[in-house]
């Protein structure tokens, strides 16, 4: 007997009913967000690799999937031992993000507010809960560049999270700008901050030692009076303008009911932001929810203006173990109807379709009687299915 195939490792299959509970998470989501006025928009799960190569997603670049160059071209490359790669997988949303606003520009309004929900694939190592293939569920905000901007993405995402029953979220908040000047007040000018970022957000995973080792290249005391900083500091240790907008937006959320507190340790490892970041995080765990930042003139490495963006992603993967499904809207009724024959197949199936009892929020199907009846109706309790007819039944239910 060949032995069966599984999915290339840290990539996995979802299984009824677990993919329409996800299905149903998705819908809630949207749900919110378009209500905010976010359009849905669609991307290639494959980029140049020029678009996503220097892009600021930091460590990210570093897990491409990339894919080969076809045909002759592929030969040409062996050939002379050239660049065998031309494409890759998307690695986030929103690199292919800046790319789709800087190609279409002129077919856009702007301010431009997008909601964009699709699988991205990185190259880490496997492990429990992480995987190389997951959803990203991002909002953004295109041309738009006052803090009304964070503070409407913050609010969106929390209602969200709400919507699903994800509630009690706080959302954390930095500017990229600060903790450049903390940085370089410390340990002195530095021309590329993203490799001591990089670092730094490690801090919270593997603690002031390990993170001070990392960073041996530059002063110990430097580096302790640093750490420090993001254990206890607060926004007036940097420019008065970045303390004030940092203000404007905690008052407008807290103004709205939210949840809202200064993190001087949130960081975020991704190297394109270029002012305020933000997590959402809950009390009762150990990882962020969701997570974000402005990421001003993005477009311009694709011919565009530098345009004002920001954006927030849902961890989709990550909420989808903790949703209440009572709170994603009533679950369709499920009629399953069994059939005999090839007769009792077609008739049964016509019925359906001229009774019109497959509704909004009604789902009929007509199947073939498996010769092992308990088992199936085991089965299709277990997809949810809280009504099991044989054909001559649902025939007298949906009448003549």
């Amino acid at each position: 007997m060949a032995q069966r195939a599984q999915p290339v490792r840290g990539m996995r299959d979802i299984l009824p009913p677990q993919g329409e509970l996800r299905r149903r998470l998705a819908n809630a989501i949207l749900e919110v967000y378009t209500g905010y006025g976010f359009e849905v928009i669609e991307t290639p799960a494959l980029e140049d690799l020029e678009v996503l190569l220097g892009s600021g997603g930091g460590e990210n670049e570093k897990l491409i999937f990339k894919v080969l160059k076809r045909g002759e071209r592929l030969g040409e490359e062996l050939a002379r031992g050239g660049d065998l790669a031309d494409a890759g997988l998307r690695f986030d949303l929103t690199v292919p993000l800046a790319r789709f606003v800087a190609n279409h520009l002129n077919e856009l309004p702007v301010p431009f507010k997008v909601a964009h929900l699709a699988p991205v694939w990185r190259g880490e190592r496997p492990a429990r809960g992480r995987f190389r293939e997951f959803v990203q569920c991002d909002i953004d905000i295109v041309g738009e560049p006052s803090v009304a901007a964070e503070v409407e993405l913050c609010s969106a995402t929390l209602d969200a999270l709400h919507r699903t029953g994800v509630s009690g979220c706080t959302v954390k908040l930095n500017d990229r700008r600060l903790l450049r000047a903390v940085a370089e007040n410390y340990l002195g000018p530095l021309e590329d901050p993203a490799a001591v970022f990089i670092e730094l957000d490690k801090l919270e995973r593997d603690g002031a030692d390990a993170v001070a080792k990392q960073l041996a290249d530059f002063d110990r005391g430097a580096v302790r009076r640093l750490l420090e900083w993001l254990e206890e500091g607060d926004p007036s240790a940097g420019p008065p303008e970045i303390a004030s907008a940092l203000e404007a937006t905690l008052s407008a959320l807290s103004a709205q009911g939210y949840s809202a507190a200064f993190d001087p340790a949130l960081v975020r490892g991704i190297g394109y932001y270029t002012g305020q970041i933000f997590e959402v995080r809950r009390a009762d765990i150990p990882y962020s929810l969701a997570g974000g930042g402005r990421y001003d003139g993005m477009t311009e490495r694709f011919g565009a203006p530098a345009l004002p963006m920001c954006g927030f992603s849902i961890g989709f993967e990550r909420i989808a173990d903790l949703v209440d499904p009572n709170l994603l809207g009533p679950a369709p009724h499920r009629i399953a109807v069994t059939c005999a024959s090839d007769e009792d197949l077609l008739r049964s199936l016509a019925a359906a379709h001229a009774q019109g009892t497959r509704g909004e929020n009604v789902v009929v199907s007509v199947l073939r009687r498996a010769r092992n009846y308990r088992k199936q109706q085991q089965d299709l309790e277990k997809l949810g299915y809280s009504e099991i007819l044989d054909s001559k039944e649902f025939d007298k239910s949906v009448g003549p």
